[in-house]
């Protein structure tokens, strides 16, 4: 069996990289910028004031000046200030060019239409022309996932539309004569579909586009047409079925529907029976086909180490794994050697220590135990005991 990484990097050099598209700034939280974005326009636009105070030339300072006026913001002044004066001013407003520093009106004593004023040095609480982004800087670099901090950035250079990887759109194939949609009530020995509802929400986190496609019935024929009707997709995922029993039937579905597969198990708990391949197209493109466990909880725990990786590499992620950080364990815990286990946790910060709480059920079937996990610890294939207090490693799903 290949290793996580092993089968993190054969998934990462064979999933294909999608086009680009341009979108409106109000539609592209979230997706992956397709091109460097360079400055076009200085920020600020011009010397302001960073407080509100009082205006002045530094080579009048300390003193006590007339006060010529009052500028704000949106309001430059439209006349020079007279020699030896001050003028109010309040935060953000444009400073008049014949002066050089503010002066913070917690220092100033104003008396009148007359102020009191301590020396400061030239450019004290001014805010100069370009000082945060000059024409010409590369503001934000290409493959970077926008988010609201970025919005902002592009807003205040102009930028109305940005050019975006495509979204991956993403049909979800589920399997099992067990399975019944959400909308239908359970019967005897039936099970509701939960994985596709999560999975939704994860391909679209992960800033793809996702489509329940159907779920198809334990028989090899039935589930080769739902995959040959999905081709269209950029990406399939078919839940359930992967293993070996007498009626795990994707690979041969796979097999049936022209998927040449890559590869198949991972020395990985939960989610072990793994498996990826590709499907030649037409126009010399591919589309990645994904079986996931069917086990929820193995369900989530693949996409998280493979399928998420995948998306973003897709839409040309400069990062596209989870961040990692050393945790302790609160409790011991055994395995055998041979697989890396992956454990829900509840990861909490003790001062400059983040402490693992791992869930006490962790059955690939527990769907309770993924409520309030934000981390997967993860524990070398080759060990075997962890007394408590360990120093693990631990994929973050959320800050902490």
């Amino acid at each position: 069996m290949l290793s996580v990484a092993e089968a993190l990097r054969t998934v990462l050099d064979r999933v294909p990289r999608l086009g680009a598209e341009s979108v409106k700034l109000a539609d592209a939280r979230g997706r992956i910028l397709a091109h460097d974005v360079v400055a076009e326009r200085a920020l600020p636009g011009f010397d302001n004031s960073a407080m509100d105070g009082y205006a002045a030339r530094s080579s009048d300072l300390p003193g006590t000046l007339p006060i010529a006026g009052v500028v704000a913001a949106g309001a430059p002044r439209s006349e020079p200030v007279p020699p030896g004066s001050a003028v109010r001013i309040y935060t953000g407003a444009p400073m008049p060019p014949e002066l050089d520093t503010v002066v913070i009106q917690e220092d100033a004593t104003r008396d009148g239409d007359q102020v009191t004023l301590p020396a400061a040095p030239v450019g004290d609480n001014v805010r100069k022309l370009g000082e945060d982004v000059t024409p010409g800087d590369t503001v934000i670099e290409r493959g970077t996932r926008l988010t609201a901090w970025e919005l902002g950035v592009l807003a205040a250079l102009g930028v109305e539309e940005v050019r975006v990887a495509r979204a991956p759109r993403v049909a979800l194939i589920a399997t099992g004569d067990e399975l019944v949609d959400i909308s239908t009530p359970p019967g005897p020995g039936q099970l509701v579909d939960s994985s596709a509802h999560a999975l939704v929400g994860l391909v679209e986190e992960a800033g793809g586009i996702a489509d329940r496609v159907g779920i198809a019935r334990d028989d090899v024929s039935a589930l080769a047409d739902l995959i040959a009707a999905a081709l269209g997709y950029d990406v399939i995922i078919t839940t359930g079925g992967v293993s070996v029993g007498d009626r795990d039937h994707v690979r041969a579905a796979l097999a049936a529907s022209g998927v040449e597969l890559e590869l198949y198990k991972v020395a990985m708990k939960p989610g072990k029976p793994f498996s990826f391949g590709m499907r030649p197209g037409a126009d010399a493109t591919a589309t990645p086909v994904f079986g996931l466990p069917g086990n929820p909880v193995s369900t989530m725990v693949a996409f998280e180490l493979f399928l998420r990786p995948a998306l973003l590499a897709m839409q040309g992620a400069t990062n596209v794994e989870r961040p990692r950080a050393p945790v302790q364990l609160v409790r011991g815990y055994r395995k055998q050697a041979g697989r890396a286990h992956y454990l829900r946790a509840r990861v909490a910060r003790n001062g400059d220590h983040l402490i693992a709480h791992p869930h006490p059920k962790q059955g690939s079937a527990m769907l309770s135990s993924l409520v309030g996990c934000n981390a997967l610890v993860e524990l070398d294939a080759d060990a075997t005991e962890f007394l408590p207090g360990a120093l693990v490693s631990a994929l973050l799903l959320e800050a902490v």
